[in-house]
């Protein structure tokens, strides 16, 4: 059983997110001042996860910036896909995670991170049913999405210095076609 969990843990990184109906899968992720959104409908018997930097949208979509960062991006990407795999809008629950003050000197990022996130889904009317945010610590988040059941474990100083520096790198954009190459589908 043991051995089965750990096959089916599925680790989500800053920009990306991640909707399942299989029971046995795990989301984890590590966060610092980022956020994670944790999302179900518990009757479709589905859920998911995102990871975003930074609140908002930043004008990242008009802009020609990487939108994976955003939360408003992939607060979308994460609902529209729960909906696509069965769920409904009205029956949908949140658990939010994460936006830590990992660093004394920056404005407050992780504090913003969560009031958006918080903010966002007062606004799409989905029930906030739990949260663990702030703090000045990162932690490590692991999310059963179709039982709704979350765990978190707190990060030493030097873990979140670590999770602090992942989350300064820039997320690398997906690959663009070389011209007169040939993509297949």
């Amino acid at each position: 059983m043991i051995e089965a969990a750990a096959a089916k843990r599925v680790h989500i990184i800053q920009g990306e997110y991640k909707v399942v109906d299989d029971p046995d899968v795990v989301l984890s992720t590590i966060l610092g001042s980022c956020v994670a959104a944790c999302l179900r409908d518990p009757v479709a018997g589905v859920g998911g996860m995102n990871h975003f930097l930074l609140p908002g949208s930043g004008g990242a979509m008009g802009s020609g910036g990487d939108a994976t960062r955003y939360g408003v991006h992939l607060m979308e990407l994460l609902i529209n896909g729960l909906l696509k795999k069965g769920a409904r809008r009205d029956r949908l629950e949140a658990k939010i995670f994460g936006g830590a003050k990992t660093i004394a000197s920056f404005s407050n990022v992780g504090e913003q991170n969560a009031a958006f996130a918080m903010e966002f889904l007062r606004d799409e009317g989905i029930q906030v049913v739990g949260s663990s945010t702030g703090g000045d610590h990162g932690r490590k988040l692991e999310y059963w999405p179709v039982s709704g059941r979350a765990r978190q474990y707190p990060l030493t100083g030097a873990e979140t210095q670590r999770t602090v520096a992942l989350e300064q790198r820039p997320v690398r954009p997906a690959p663009k076609p070389v011209d007169n190459s040939i993509e297949f589908f």
